[in-house]
């Protein structure tokens, strides 16, 4: 393959010279045809390796995200380049998408990304194929698989389109994070033609994984970043500690701000603003704030509370050190963690009735009839809801992320959707109503001046930016555009600030409603596996913290020699060998029985004082334990109670 054409795109409209590692090599998989699964770490440049070949080849690539944020922010900034393209979400009319359809089967677009619940439609199947398609790539791959962490029903849609496309257009599946088993699920679901896995090591070389063992948190955390130098992260399980632990920090001196999804979208729109420019130096935030984050200084990331699965903590504390220089991913931990995280288990599951009663509870909200529903986007407030029904918040939530997991119904986060503007009369009418109709005259030019595009899609609007220009009120400004579509010479639709509930099927009878026993509890077990392998990263320090980590998702790697448990080790005087050497000889000594100390260096053959050495810290550790006789013999793993 001729890679030029492809590094003149990278170039011209992204301004570097050369490809990142593995960015050149899917391109050219892509480029072949060839239906490919990309793993890159979190902030390796994704995608591009769809954006870059797509620009490329003729046509449109599809493509595929459940992230409405990221969507709308990728459709920006590649528009803003100059490279059309087109977003269809649940956020957006029946109207807009006939319109954004039309225009990705007539127009030059390059790219429409549209989220996955929206596949399945009829309106989006009948059209798609009539797209020019020269790629569909799938973006947060690991959602298709039961094996994953964020398992969402309608990525097993996803692989229905191949019907309805030609043979020859490449899929191509990207994700930051991926076991094994995900890995392979992922190319069965999607229907690869054959298997085709490129990935770069997950290994971060530039960052200290440690866990640190606190009791008082806050102690360690204003020690800690009076200490070290740059900005960073806190992250946090709930909204409420991220303003208190915030708050803490203020009052002891330290820039820092908190971030939850609950906050207005331009409240938070400025802090991630502050944050990234280094106005404010840590922020305090839930999961919440992850998409978009393209800081490359970043020198440390802290949970203060741990996360449900190691796909979680290897994401957020990879948004560390992505300038590669040396950065600190630190894991607080104390053992009453181990009480919230059960409690935090039983409200993560709540009873299958409680479910039930939640989704009644929600179609009578909705005023949703039975039979009835199936495809119907509705505004949803969450706080009103649960206030309403008497609900319990956190028990409500899981609720309908499970409801989400059967496939009944999607939710999405918040969506700050503009006001939008479509003329739906052509110019010549057009300008025969301005001779008409002069008191609207002005008010026409100023938005034909204001903005472009208005005659061929539906295009955001600011009311407060027109008011600006013309000094209006705002309140005439809405006037003026509910009168001209009253008159059918445009379409406005009002912006709003909501949350999306989609009904993916019919509203079912109580007793209709499916939710296996055995199903409950097979998600239920694959959670706890994933939560004690987290629990094991905590509370085991006898493994590299990076060796544990890429273990994980099967990649075999040395220690790192600068993670807590490693430079431990150091102060040994051993290498390595060494060391697994003597660990290894001690563990099959004591396993199933029980040695004195004597006979368990006589038994172990290499110089006494490195056993004793190794024997210590097996000791100090809690890997060997001590009875009232003096025996020593190997610590069964203590795993998160089933």
């Amino acid at each position: 393959m001729n890679i030029e054409p492809y590094k003149q795109v990278l170039t011209k409209y992204w301004g570097f010279t050369s490809f990142r590692p593995l960015q050149q090599e899917i391109i050219a998989s892509v480029a072949e045809g060839k239906d490919t699964l990309g793993l890159m770490p979190t902030g390796g440049g994704k995608s591009l390796t769809y954006q870059v070949p797509a620009i490329v080849m003729e046509g449109i690539c599809l493509v595929i995200t459940p992230l409405i944020a990221l969507m709308k922010d990728q459709v920006n900034r590649l528009n803003s380049l100059e490279i059309k393209s087109m977003a269809i979400h649940s956020g957006i009319s029946p109207e807009e998408i006939d319109i954004a359809l039309d225009n990705c089967i007539y127009g030059d677009y390059k790219f429409l990304y549209i989220s996955p619940e929206r596949l399945s439609t009829r309106l989006f199947q009948a059209r798609l194929p009539r797209l020019n398609l020269n790629l569909v790539a799938v973006d947060e791959a690991h959602c298709i698989s039961q094996w994953g962490y964020d398992f969402r029903p309608s990525y097993l849609k996803i692989a229905s389109i191949r019907e309805l496309i030609p043979e020859k257009v490449p899929f191509l599946a990207l994700t930051a994070s991926a076991t094994p088993a995900v890995i392979e699920d992922i190319m069965t679901r999607l229907e690869f033609r054959e298997k085709n896995v490129l990935r770069t090591s997950f290994e971060r070389k530039n960052i200290s994984y440690l866990v640190r063992k606190a009791e008082d948190k806050g102690t360690y955390l204003i020690k800690t970043l009076h200490k070290v130098n740059g900005s960073g992260i806190v992250y946090v399980r709930s909204r409420k500690k991220s303003k208190e632990i915030a708050e803490l920090l203020v009052s002891n001196g330290i820039s820092a701000d908190f971030y939850h999804a609950g906050l207005p979208i331009e409240l938070r729109d400025k802090k991630h603003t502050s944050w990234t420019g280094g106005e404010t130096r840590v922020i305090v935030a839930t999961n919440a704030f992850g998409m978009g984050i393209d800081k490359a200084e970043v020198r440390f990331v802290i949970h203060w509370d741990m996360p449900d699965s190691i796909e979680e903590y290897f994401q957020e504390s990879g948004r560390a050190g992505r300038d590669n220089k040396q950065s600190y991913a630190v894991l607080l931990y104390s053992p009453s963690d181990k009480s919230r995280l059960e409690e935090s288990l039983r409200r993560k599951f709540p009873p299958v009735e409680k479910i039930k009663d939640v989704y009644e509870a929600l179609c009578n909200y909705l005023n949703v009839p039975q039979g009835a529903g199936k495809d119907n986007v509705f505004d949803f407030n969450m706080a009103d809801f649960v206030s309403k029904y008497r609900l319990p918040v956190i028990e409500t939530y899981n609720s309908l992320s499970f409801l989400q997991r059967e496939g009944y119904v999607e939710f999405t986060e918040e969506i700050n959707n503009p006001s939008r503007v479509h003329f739906i009369v052509g110019r010549d009418d057009l300008y025969k109503f301005q001779v008409a109709n002069e008191s609207f005259d002005g008010f026409i030019k100023l938005l034909l001046r204001s903005y472009t595009g208005m005659f061929s899609e539906f295009v955001a609007v600011n009311e407060d930016t027109l008011a600006r220009k013309s000094a209006l009120t705002r309140d005439n400004i809405y006037r003026f555009l509910v009168k001209l579509s009253s008159l059918n010479i445009i379409k406005y639709i009002p912006g709003k600030k909501t949350s999306l509930v989609i009904f993916t099927e019919e509203r079912l009878e109580r007793k209709a409603l499916m939710i296996s026993a055995e199903n409950y509890l097979q998600v239920r077990e694959k959670y706890i596996l994933r939560l004690n392998r987290m629990i094991d990263y905590a509370d085991y320090n006898t493994k590299c913290r990076s060796v544990t980590l890429l273990d994980y998702f099967g990649e075999e790697a040395d220690r790192c020699g600068v993670c807590d448990v490693c430079r431990e080790r150091n102060e040994l005087d051993l290498s390595k060998y060494e060391f697994d050497l003597i660990l290894d000889e001690i563990k099959e000594v004591l396993t199933g029985r029980k040695a004195d100390a004597q006979e368990l260096v006589t038994k172990v053959g290499h110089p006494e004082d490195k056993v004793i050495k190794v024997l210590r810290w097996l000791l100090d550790h809690n890997k060997i334990v001590i009875d009232d006789k003096h025996l020593l013999s190997w610590r069964e793993a203590d795993l998160f109670s089933r």
